[in-house]
């Protein structure tokens, strides 16, 4: 299904999606999806995202499609379209929700293309909501928490919300991953978190490059001792933030840097 001029897609398992199979998926809320950036028909991290279609299929329907068949679903709509595109590639349950559907039933893979995304620039400022993700590692579908949070904290005067679990860590943010500097070394936050594609791509290209990196719980009280933090997802690989709540966070270049950096040394690969 043809969306523009510019033969941006729908497609299901890898051919034109009819209105009669969209419609009972306009009304659903049980499915995974992974979202990424095409550039000259190339994507970063796909074995990232793979991966995360895999675990999460098989976290919810008990089985996953074999990569090679995703693979050849993406390159399908890929080829499809422009050189640049955002893609998202949705894996749900042909038996739909409330049913007892177990390993028996193959997951499909309904994949949309649309214009290029890129980021705000920043620098954002954050509020904090005592909220916790249902089945954190995975990115699933129906997560009306986020914008109703993103909202809520705009009509603030905030540029977006971040999360605090119950012990009072900070997680992640709406649809971002957080990341924070401290002047030396990486710091990423420890809680239950969807560890994006972007993440992962920064990680192993910071560690392929030596740059320290460290895991440490994040409270409100140890935000004044941080030297920056930035917010990440498919769109960029950093953000800054200059504000959470009322206290302040530098300013910080070199850490920006260091994360485009990483992301920029990571290969694109065709699907």
């Amino acid at each position: 299904m043809s969306t523009d001029v510019q033969n941006f897609v729908v497609q299901r398992n890898g051919r034109a999606a009819t209105a009669a199979e969209l419609a009972p998926l306009a009304f659903a809320g049980y499915a995974h999806f992974t979202a990424l950036q095409v550039r000259g028909g190339q994507i970063r991290g796909l074995d990232l995202h793979l991966e995360r279609l895999r675990n999460a299929s098989v976290e919810l329907f008990g089985r996953a499609l074999p990569d090679d068949r995703v693979r050849s679903y993406l390159r399908t709509a890929v080829e499809s379209g422009p050189a640049d595109l955002s893609l998202t590639a949705t894996a749900y349950s042909p038996e739909g929700e409330f049913t007892r559907a177990g390993r028996d039933v193959e997951p499909e893979l309904l994949v949309r293309t649309r214009p290029p995304a890129s980021a705000p620039e920043g620098p954002l400022a954050l509020e904090t909501v005592a909220y916790e993700r249902v089945l954190p590692a995975v990115k699933h579908v129906g997560e009306v928490a986020k914008t109703y949070f993103l909202r809520q904290a705009v009509a603030r005067g905030f540029d977006d919300a971040v999360f605090v679990d119950r012990r009072g860590r900070l997680s992640e943010g709406t649809i971002w991953n957080l990341a924070f500097w401290d002047g030396e070394s990486v710091v990423w936050p420890e809680a239950a978190v969807l560890g994006g594609s972007t993440m992962g791509i920064v990680r192993r290209q910071l560690a392929r490059a030596g740059v320290p990196q460290r895991v440490q719980e994040i409270t409100a009280a140890d935000l004044p001792a941080l030297a920056g933090a930035v917010v990440m997802n498919s769109w960029t690989p950093g953000v800054p933030v200059h504000r959470i709540d009322a206290v302040p966070l530098p300013a910080a270049p070199t850490f920006l840097e260091l994360l485009h950096r990483a992301y920029q040394e990571e290969p694109l690969t065709s699907p």
